[in-house]
Order: structure tokens, then sequence, then C-alpha cells
């Protein structure tokens, strides 16, 4: 029996079996037996973690009924508690909780981390935990400057991650990124309209 890889978590048998058809499972099968996919937080994940404002988390109900929520809050909410752990404030919401519902019959998880603006993705599955009991913990995870009340944190025991290609990811800028740029043009436009009126006089 084969020893079990970090992409055994989403290439299963009826996957590799779709990717020898179509051509790929020999750049996979290459990729395994080289670097393969991580099992641990590196130095990289970490920067693009603390880089980011919003992440997809994906769960699903005990009949694998899957459910995709935009989670955001401040650049970098996402956190590494350990080499294998990630961790979130929950922010109140619209008080649904089928994440956290699922979370409670199914601990598979599944994030989807989106750097628009550089086109870069990265996919992290593991199991998550609802913590609700740790005052300390969501201290740590809570940015006080943020202006939103953290209800429970979600803790993720991390279990595979690996870096997609750029390839039809559309390139998005954040209104933080885009400000300084317009507010450059328009310094800019009045500088020149400032010019234009004492040409205009003289």
């Amino acid at each position: 029996m084969p020893k079990p890889i970090p992409s055994d978590i989403a290439f299963t048998p009826a996957v590799r079996a779709l990717q020898a058809a179509n051509g790929s499972r020999t750049s996979y099968a290459r990729m395994e037996k080289s670097q393969g996919w991580s099992t641990e937080v590196t130095h990289d994940l970490a920067s693009f973690l603390a880089e980011l404002d919003m992440f997809y988390l994906g769960t699903a109900n005990y009949v694998g009924q899957p459910y995709i929520q935009y989670r955001g809050g401040p650049k970098g909410f996402l956190k590494v508690l350990d080499s294998r752990t990630l961790a979130f404030a929950d922010f109140d919401g619209n008080r649904q909780f089928i994440s956290t519902g699922n979370l409670s019959e199914n601990p598979r998880v599944f994030v989807f981390l989106m750097d628009y603006a550089n086109q870069r993705r990265v996919k992290v599955y593991g199991t998550a935990r609802v913590v609700t009991d740790d005052p300390e913990l969501l201290g740590r995870l809570h940015d006080e400057s943020y202006d939103a009340r953290p209800e429970r944190a979600i803790v993720i025991k991390l279990e595979a991650w690996d870096a997609n290609c750029p390839q039809h990811i559309h390139p998005h800028l954040l209104e933080s990124e885009v400000a300084p740029m317009v507010e450059s043009l328009q310094k800019r436009i009045a500088t020149l309209e400032a010019e234009l009126a004492v040409m205009r006089r003289t």
C-alpha cells in the first residue's frame, strides 16, 4: 500500500484517474515525489496571511452539503498560532450559524486565500473547532482597532496547503490600494488647474 502523502487529501483515486485520463497525472506525480504539498506553515505562508484581510471558508454538514462563506476583518486577522495551527476571531454576523453548525457535526474545513491584486491564491485543508470559552485566545486573535465584536474563535488544524498558479485570476485592487493613487492624481490635477488659471490671466 503506498505511503500517504499530503496531496491525498484532494487527489483521491477518482481525481487521480481523471488526471491520468486527461494527461496531467504525470506532472502531478513528479510534484508529489519532489516537494509536494506542505503540511506546516512556512515563512512564505505566514507572510501571505499577514497581508490578507479576507478569505473564503468552506465547511460541509454531516451529509456533505458544502457551504462557502466570505470572512473579512483587519489585515492579518487569520493568524498563525504555531506551525500546524491557524485561528481567527469570528465576529458577530447575520446569525445564521451555518459554518459553526456545520463544524459541530463535520470538522473538515477548506480555506481559500485570495490575493486578487497580485494574482495569488492558496488552498488550505484541515479540520477546525469552535472555541467559545477561552478569553485569552480571543484576546490574541482580536484587533481592538477593528470595529466588530468577536463572539468566538475558530481554530484550524492544518493538514496540507498548496499555492495555485495565477492563471485566470482577474486582478482587483482594494480601496486602500487605490486611494493613494487617486489622491496623487487629484493633487496633480489641482496643480495643473492652478497653472492653467495663471496662464489665462496673463
